[in-house]
């Protein structure tokens, strides 16, 4: 089965450069080793989405909100994502969670509204340093899934996806250095073994947390994790074509 490599390319790139990435990506990237995802910004997701409608690359999205219609400013329905050719959405990033303040309850609220609108969710969870210095990082996880996954009921396993991001190994926080693919393997293991109890269905769990194109491949060659979550990297179209060829 393929394995899913998301690129996340958060808001670093103007339309201009959005486009011109994914006309990169559409020209090298054949989706035959594994299913790719481009996660452009929202106001980048038509021209990407039009960029890509006839090759191997899905679209996705950085967000979505907590309900189909209603008055929440700044917000982006998951009707309208449908509408726009969007397939899969990130929810729950580390980024929105600090900055943003988004809590469980709320990320909990935005996966059923993506569910129900034929979304597949891609929701992460990971630790602190200080939780996984403290040896408590599968509590952690285990107490965070339970939050963001109650109540949450899916058809199948391709419903809904996991990505594992270890928010100290994240590239944008200092001195972030990726774990070994034998810890990330372990751990996510873990990860889908709890997220099936919760659902009822087995879940791929992808690895996201400074990957590049040195360590892609001995990720991907891990049995437990079905896909990588990439963000800087896949801002260099020769970094990654080469990974999603792996």
């Amino acid at each position: 089965m393929k394995k899913i490599i998301i690129a996340n390319w958060k808001m670093q790139l103007s339309l201009k450069e959005s486009l011109e990435l994914a006309k990169q990506a559409d020209k090298k990237i054949d989706g035959k080793k594994n299913r790719v995802v481009l996660c452009p910004d929202f106001s980048a997701l038509p021209f990407v989405g039009s960029a890509i409608k006839s090759g191997a690359l899905e679209l996705g999205a950085q967000n979505s909100a907590m309900d189909a219609r209603g008055a929440y400013t700044g917000e982006v329905s998951p009707v309208n994502l449908k509408a726009l050719g969007v397939k899969f959405v990130i929810l729950g990033h580390s980024e929105r969670r600090e900055y943003l303040h988004e809590n469980s309850g709320i990320i909990n609220l935005k996966i059923k509204a993506a569910l129900k609108q034929g979304l597949v969710p891609v929701v992460c969870v990971g630790e602190k340093l200080t939780v996984k210095k403290s040896g408590e990082t599968e509590a952690y996880l285990s107490r965070e899934l339970g939050h963001t996954l109650k109540g949450v009921k899916i058809k199948k396993a391709s419903d809904l996806i996991i990505a594992y991001e270890p928010i100290w190994a994240i590239s944008t926080n200092k001195n972030a250095r990726p774990m070994s693919a034998a810890d990330a393997d372990a751990i996510h293991g873990f990860i889908a073994a709890t997220a099936a109890r919760i659902l009822k269905n087995p879940v791929s769990v992808l690895y996201g947390g400074s990957v590049n194109i040195v360590n892609a491949g001995e990720f991907l060659s891990q049995k437990n994790i079905g896909g990588l979550l990439v963000g800087g990297a896949s801002l260099k179209i020769k970094d990654f074509s080469h990974i999603c060829s792996l």
